[in-house]
């Protein structure tokens, strides 16, 4: 790199006003792409569970992070990666094309609307409305809720967790294949996050995977690159699909939309204050710097992953590790995008990893995404209750519009009968509205 070179991006990215250089940037964007690089082989795994092509989703997944990344360091100047969020993939795989019946294309035209949703709630201002009448013991119940979400669906991905007509679900057997594939690859990455390795999760896939070839399990069938099966999810998202839903999924839309969008708002509110608040970032009153800045990359990144066919677009808490190592402006999230733009032309081979590989990487996900239920205070009931209820509806209704309803309803109805509902509390009590009226809904479906 030239001096001149070396200056431009100094000027650009504010290296010397920050405290970092381009070398301590570059290092930081390698370590913060290692430690989220497992999501090009986890998010195919669970979408690839929807119908869709896994090859093209592995594709989809890596363009989709490089675009918002880079996008996240140019515009905004934040450390921030994104890509494919945990948890709205299992939502939109298992809940949205399982569940609902919806068909996957017509669930990405879903994606698409709320990325524009959040585009406008965000330059007009109204997030701030909604913001502000969701407590915190709720955003942190949401995260842990997906938490178990996430981990549970890796344990039934392995064969650890069996459905059992008498209990509704047991342990299954540990001596098959899958299950004891998975339990090797939960130790290996168990290991070598204790060691405090940065790719701990990736490594811990591909050794999973290798240990699957040597004992069989995974079949090697090499095929020629073809450019066209990347292209397998590319505008496919059916928008008039969307408008065409009826009957019971004619509801489910707004519920899909609702969900979207509310759980890619707070998990970009939460990882934005964990990632600003380490990096040093975040002004002695607590706001964020350019955070309308970061929402609209959020948006629009969503909207682009949406076309390239994946699931919603959204910050990782991952992005912590390159801050870890100095990485202080936008540059890191530059080098983190660049990265995924070059795993993209061997993303294809993503459908080689069995789900026995990638199912330990969402258990362990899974667990660290338990972290925020600390901020919850478990001896107070208008927080507990809520919380509870919350982080259990989540895994057990495979649903996270379930536990975001029960938990916004029983918040609502707690400050009702406790006399603490106040004017400004109408949104609130609108949304606790909207959900009973929901459940009278599907209860006389």
């Amino acid at each position: 790199m030239t001096q001149a070179q070396g200056g431009a991006l100094d000027r650009y990215f504010t290296l010397s006003e920050r405290g970092t250089s381009a070398r301590t940037e570059v290092l930081a964007g390698v370590t913060t792409f290692l430690t989220m690089a497992y999501i090009v082989l986890v998010n195919p795994a669970i979408l690839g569970q929807a119908g869709m092509p896994v090859a093209s989703v592995a594709a989809a997944t890596c363009f989709a992070a490089a675009f918002a990344s880079i996008m996240m360091g140019l515009v905004a100047n934040t450390p921030l990666a994104l890509a494919p969020g945990m948890g709205l993939n299992a939502y939109f795989s298992f809940t949205v094309v399982q569940q609902m019946g919806v068909p996957w294309p017509v669930a990405l035209g879903c994606v698409f609307i709320s990325g524009v949703a959040f585009l406008i709630l965000t330059l007009t201002g109204v997030r701030q409305l909604i913001v502000s009448v969701i407590p915190v013991h709720l955003f942190a119940a949401v995260a842990g809720g997906i938490g178990l979400f996430i981990g549970f669906i890796g344990l039934k991905n392995a064969g650890i967790i069996v459905s059992n007509p008498a209990t509704l679900v047991a342990l299954g057997d540990l001596r098959a294949p899958a299950a004891s594939l998975a339990l090797f690859g939960l130790l290996v990455i168990g290991a070598l996050s204790v060691w405090n390795v940065r790719a701990a999760m990736l490594i811990g896939i591909v050794a999973t995977t290798l240990a699957g070839w040597l004992f069989g399990q995974v079949t090697f069938n090499p095929e020629p690159y073809s450019l066209d099966a990347l292209t397998g999810t590319a505008f496919q998202l059916d928008l008039a699909g969307v408008f065409g839903l009826s009957g019971q999924q004619g509801l489910g839309l707004l519920e899909i939309l609702f969900v979207f969008l509310f759980v890619d708002l707070f998990d970009n509110i939460g990882t934005l204050v964990a990632v600003t608040k380490r990096a040093g970032l975040m002004d002695a009153a607590g706001r964020i710097p350019g955070l309308n800045r970061i929402l609209t990359t959020d948006a629009v990144a969503t909207i682009v992953g949406s076309m390239a066919g994946t699931s919603t677009v959204t910050s990782y808490v991952e992005s912590a590790a390159g801050v870890q190592v100095g990485g202080r402006t936008g540059l890191t999230a530059v080098v983190t995008g660049v990265l995924f733009l070059i795993t993209m032309f061997v993303a294809p081979y993503a459908q080689l990893v069995p789900l026995a590989a990638t199912a330990p990487a969402l258990i362990v996900v899974g667990g660290l995404m338990l972290l925020p239920l600390r901020e919850v205070d478990w001896e107070d009931p208008m927080a507990a209750i809520p919380a509870f209820l919350t982080v259990a509806m989540i895994p057990l209704t495979f649903s996270i519009a379930n536990g975001l309803a029960f938990g916004i309803t029983a918040h609502a109805a707690l400050k009702l009968v406790r006399g603490k509902a106040r004017i400004a509390d109408w949104f609130l009590i609108l949304l606790a509205g909207l959900f009973v009226a929901r459940f009278c809904w599907m209860a006389a479906g």
